[in-house]
C-alpha cells in the first residue's frame, strides 16, 4: 500500500491534516507513505513511522514547485492519493483512489473539512508523533516536577498579536499564588524570526522563573515541548494549533481570525477572543502605505477576559 499525502505549506494548516493522515495510518497500518509539504514543517511528517520519504515543497515561481514534485511522484504507481491542496497533479496521478481538497463551507471547521476529504467520521482529532530526539530535546526544556506555562506571543500577521504586556501580565496573574498555577514557571516560545516580539515578554518575567523557548527548537521539538506544559496560551497561530494536537490544554486568543474554522481542536481546548468581531476589526484597521496593517488588532482583549477564559476552561476539564 502506497499513499501520497499532499500537506500544507505553513505549520497550522499541516498539523490540521494530521487526522487525516492517521485515519489513513489506522486502516492501513502497514502503508508506505510519502508527504509533499511546505519546508518548515518537513519533520513533523518524516517523524511517523510509516513515511519513508518526505518531499519539501518551497514556493517557486510560475508554480515551479508543482513541476519539481511532479517529477518526483508521477513515474510511481500510488494506491491512495490524498492532496489537501487541490492541485491540478493530484488529478492526473496513476493511482487508485483520490481523495481532492475542494472548496467548502466557511462556517465548518478546518478538521471537519479535512475529515470530509478523507470520509472520517468522527472527525480524527489532529495529532503528533514524537521521535527520541524530540522527546529528549523536550525534556532538556521543560524540567518535571513542577507546573510550567507555556506561553507564545507571536504570530505570522502583527494583526493577530495581543500586545507583549498583556502577555506577560497573564502569565503572571496565572501563576500568582491565588492563580490556577500558584509558582510555576514560564516557557516563552517563539519560531526564529518572532524574536523581537517575545523577547520582550520574557524580559518582563521573574529571572528566576522564566524558560527561554525563543528560536531554540524545531517545530516538533516545540510541540514536544509544550506536551510537557501544565497549560497554553497563544494567539491564532501554528503553535496554538501545535499545543492543542499535542494534547495540553490550550486557551486560543482571538480577534482579526476566524474561530468557527481555526479555534484550536479538541476536548482541553477553548478560545477567547475580542468584543469585536474580525469583520469589525478589519473595517477600522489602520494601514501603512502600502495598504497593509502592522499593527496588533488585539488590544481590545483584556487580561480579565483572558484570565478567565482560562479558569473557565480549567473547570470545565476538571469537572469532567
Amino acid at each position: 500500500m502506497k499513499i501520497l499525502f499532499i500537506s500544507a505549506t505553513n505549520l497550522g494548516d499541516a498539523i490540521l491534516t494530521t487526522g487525516a493522515l492517521d485515519h489513513l495510518l489506522r486502516l492501513h497500518p502497514d502503508a508506505d507513505v510519502t508527504v509533499a509539504c511546505g519546508p518548515v514543517v518537513t519533520g513533523i511528517f518524516s517523524a511517523i513511522p510509516n513515511v519513508s520519504n518526505v518531499i519539501s515543497m518551497k514556493k517557486e515561481r510560475f508554480g515551479g514547485h508543482w513541476r519539481l514534485l511532479a517529477r518526483a511522484v508521477t513515474l510511481h504507481k500510488w494506491d491512495i492519493v490524498v492532496d489537501m491542496r487541490n492541485s491540478p497533479l493530484s488529478r492526473v496521478l496513476h493511482t487508485k483512489k483520490r481523495y481532492i481538497w475542494s472548496r467548502q463551507s466557511k462556517s465548518m471547521h478546518k478538521v471537519e473539512q479535512v475529515a470530509r476529504v478523507v470520509k472520517a467520521s468522527p472527525p480524527p482529532s489532529p495529532r503528533f508523533w514524537f521521535d527520541e530526539a524530540s522527546l529528549a530535546k523536550a525534556a532538556s526544556i521543560i524540567p518535571e516536577g513542577i507546573p510550567v506555562l507555556a506561553i507564545a506571543p507571536a504570530a505570522r500577521w502583527p494583526g493577530k498579536t495581543w500586545p507583549g504586556e498583556n502577555f506577560a501580565e497573564l502569565a503572571l496573574k496565572l501563576t500568582a499564588p491565588e492563580g490556577p498555577f500558584p509558582g510555576a514557571r514560564i516557557a516563552v516560545f517563539a519560531a526564529p524570526g518572532e524574536e523581537a516580539v517575545a523577547q520582550p515578554v520574557l524580559n518582563a518575567l521573574p529571572e528566576d522563573r522564566r524558560i527561554d523557548v525563543i528560536a531554540k527548537t524545531t517545530p516538533l521539538e516545540a510541540a514536544a515541548a509544550i506536551a510537557r506544559c501544565a497549560f497554553y496560551v497563544g494567539n491564532d497561530s501554528g503553535l496554538t494549533h501545535a499545543a492543542a494536537a499535542a494534547g495540553t490544554i490550550t486557551l486560543g486568543l482571538f480577534g482579526p481570525g476566524y474561530p468557527v474554522l481555526y479555534r484550536p481542536w479538541g476536548p482541553k481546548a477553548a478560545f477567547v477572543s475580542t468584543p469585536e468581531t474580525a469583520e469589525e476589526l478589519l473595517e477600522n484597521a489602520p494601514v501603512n502605505e502600502s495598504g497593509k496593517v502592522r499593527v496588533s488588532l488585539m488590544g481590545s482583549l483584556t487580561v480579565d477576559a483572558a484570565y478567565a477564559g482560562a479558569l473557565k476552561l480549567l473547570e470545565k476539564i476538571r469537572a469532567k
